[in-house]
């Protein structure tokens, strides 16, 4: 099982779900939580495409060991990357709970540069938060990211339904 809901389903009914329907879907998306975080995410893509599927995979760019696991062999590698900017990266360890030892926008910096050199085709996301939470201060510090290549950045309103924290919804 992927996760703990009572709602997943095993890697092997999903793969068979995808190869009984393989004839009419465009793709296959892999997204979150995170996708990165799981250490068979390889052999994943790798069985969808044996499908003749593209693969997106969607990232926040915690992960940058992945990526350069995934880019490092062509039947690894996602058709489709998109990776979200959520706020300045220096920002980024508002994100963690306290007493994380990682550097978040070390490894959100590592992931833009690999993504940026893997010749991959995709897009950056960003929601437009509520109260100040996304700012001008914030495109500004996330745009070196993009490398000024051309990946599109999608700016998305924020919509409070069915958030972990009951404050967000309706805003």
């Amino acid at each position: 099982m992927l996760g703990e809901a009572e709602d997943t389903i095993s890697i092997e009914d999903g793969l068979a779900h995808i190869r009984k329907r393989k004839s009419v879907l465009g793709g296959v998306v892999l997204s979150g939580g995170e996708p990165c975080l799981y250490s068979n995410l390889p052999e994943l893509i790798e069985e969808i495409k044996k499908n003749e599927l593209p693969v997106k995979l969607d990232t926040n760019g915690m992960v940058p060991a992945m990526l350069e696991k995934l880019f490092r062999t062509e039947k690894h590698r996602p058709d489709y990357i998109a990776l979200d900017l959520k706020i300045a990266p220096e920002r980024y360890r508002e994100l963690l709970p306290p007493g994380s030892n990682i550097d978040p926008a070390e490894r959100l910096c590592q992931s833009a540069r690999l993504i940026r050199e893997s010749g991959i085709k995709g897009e950056y996301r960003s929601i437009q938060l509520p109260g100040g939470c996304f700012s001008e201060k914030d495109i500004e510090a996330l745009t070196p990211l993009t490398g000024g290549d051309d990946f599109p950045w999608h700016f998305r309103p924020f919509i409070g339904e069915n958030c972990l924290d009951p404050a967000w919804n309706g805003q």
